[in-house]
């Protein structure tokens, strides 16, 4: 598949039509907080959904339930096992390159800042992160598993987004195109796969192609359940490069929200880091992935740690020798690396379970304010239901 400016102008109109008239209908009929407090409740698989549940929510949800017909499950198995061999890195992939992509895409930032408030990147992160984890499960489109309703609800929430951003003189569809359009969701879709990739190999993880590839296929799968139009996807790796070189060309830049959603991105993870001595490491670890420019765009500040982080691969390289030549030393290391990423989602969500709500209204719910001062100590969100 072949993309052009042309083509890309196309998918910055559609947003997701099913998601988008189901929201339209809760909010018309005022049913959204009904909804809110009914699926508090649902967050398994299979589980029935109660009595009461608007019916444009209930035809939406039957309508969603299932994965797509063309799920390989051999590939998403390997998915699952490229994700386990590596989840440490991944984790630091999306926390310190993907997020950071985003924010260096100035409407995407922009949005960002409006719908999640810049006082709480922890929301952000913890969201990505659980659904992340709840995605790479064995049992993940089973009965029973958390992701297909997290996937459901996180559909709606984009939606809700796009609703409320168009009707509240908060988004500019003329400039800016519609709010979390198809173009933004495939450039999500490859920040959190493709990006991930480039940035375990900066970080010299050695990767095989068939385990890379079934990664990228795992977000395909994600990005049909999140009404990504697939008909626009790409299929192959190198389509994914080509989609993701032009639509960083199209729209990376500076910008103050992107600035300011990266400085809380780094405090917060200053916070997560015990003491303070490795504090420098988060800035230098964002400013190896995306480089010097992006991070210069982003005002990631220079540290002295940014020259002791390029040895990084090297020190990776020598526990993938350790996980090759011992069966104890990789299950140590896999153990280790679960460990250290339940540690890292714990942190960011303080306990709390991350139920994708349907925001009422953005101010109320997300706190929008377009010059949040910066704190050295963030307060999580409250209750997004």
């Amino acid at each position: 598949m072949a993309y052009t400016e042309a083509s890309l102008d196309a998918l910055r109109r559609a947003g997701d039509e099913l998601a988008d008239a189901t929201v339209a209908e809760l909010f018309a009929r005022g049913e959204v907080g009904t909804f809110n407090t009914l699926m508090r409740y649902v967050s398994t698989a299979g589980a029935p959904l109660p009595d009461g549940l608007p019916d444009v929510a209930r035809e939406y949800l039957e309508v969603t339930r299932t994965p797509p017909s063309w799920v390989d499950w051999a590939q998403m198995e390997q998915a699952r096992l490229f994700f386990i061999d590596n989840n440490v890195h991944i984790a630091t992939s999306l926390s310190f390159a993907a997020m950071p992509a985003c924010y260096v895409v100035p409407h995407v930032a922009k949005l960002l800042s409006a719908s999640h408030g810049l006082k709480y990147p922890s929301k952000r992160m913890a969201e990505t992160g659980q659904f992340t984890v709840h995605l790479m499960q064995p049992d993940a489109f089973e009965a029973g598993s958390r992701f297909i309703p997290a996937a459901q609800k996180v559909r709606l929430l984009h939606a809700s987004i796009r609703h409320h951003l168009a009707r509240e003189n908060h988004w500019d569809t003329a400039v800016h195109g519609t709010p979390i359009c198809q173009e933004d969701m495939i450039g999500g879709q490859m920040f959190f796969s493709l990006l991930v990739l480039d940035s375990l190999h900066r970080l010299g993880i050695h990767m095989s192609t068939e385990g890379a590839e079934a990664y990228y296929y795992a977000w395909r799968v994600v990005g049909a359940m999140l009404g990504v139009d697939q008909d626009a996807v790409p299929l192959t790796l190198d389509e994914a490069r080509q989609f993701l070189d032009l639509y960083m060309v199209r729209h990376m830049g500076p910008s103050e929200e992107g600035a300011q959603l990266t400085r809380g991105l780094i405090d917060l993870y200053e916070e997560v880091v015990p003491g303070t001595f490795f504090d420098p490491v988060v800035s230098a670890l964002i400013r190896h992935l995306i480089g010097d420019t992006c991070a210069d765009w982003l005002r990631v500040p220079h540290t002295s740690w940014d020259t002791a982080v390029k040895a990084v691969p090297h020190l990776l390289g020598v526990l993938e020798t350790i996980e090759d030549r011992s069966p104890l030393g990789a299950w140590a290391l896999d153990r280790l690396g679960h460990l250290t990423t339940v540690f890292e989602l714990s942190s960011l969500t303080r306990g709390r379970v991350m139920h994708y709500a349907i925001p009422e209204t953005l101010k109320k719910d997300y706190g929008i304010t377009a010059t949040a001062p910066r704190t050295r100590r963030f307060t999580p969100p409250p209750s997004t239901v």
